[in-house]
């Protein structure tokens, strides 16, 4: 038997609300923010991503580990070419480094790397 139903992510960022935003509209999921803190939710799940804002956020520096990503998230999508566009037209960076050909790495508005992949 489960205790919970799913869990829920709380992901380090300098602007909760710009970073919510940003994967709330990638995902098409609800958006709700508060002074330093922002959620999104998937409508039909209740599955949900939190933000919180943090003072001194220093970001990833994906590949290397100097400081490392500590997380990231996988965004499955079903073709990587029409997506790409999409999310660089959230905000997001496509990342110099590629070490697949079934993903292809971005970095969010905040510098946390994620991939798209073929779902």
């Amino acid at each position: 038997m489960a205790i919970a139903r799913y869990p829920s992510f709380v992901i380090d960022c300098p602007d909760a609300t710009a970073l919510g935003t940003f994967y709330g509209t990638l995902l098409d999921w609800s958006v709700k923010t508060s002074e330093g803190w922002a959620e999104i939710r998937d409508r039909s799940t209740g599955q949900c991503i939190c933000f919180q804002q943090v003072d001194d956020y220093s970001p990833p520096q994906w590949p290397s580990q100097e400081v490392p990503q500590q997380m990231h998230l996988d965004v499955m999508v079903e073709d990587l070419d029409a997506a790409e566009p999409q999310v660089l037209a959230l905000g997001a960076t496509r990342h110099e480094h590629q070490p697949g050909t079934s993903f292809r790495v971005f970095l969010d508005p905040a510098g946390h790397p994620f991939c798209l992949c073929v779902d």
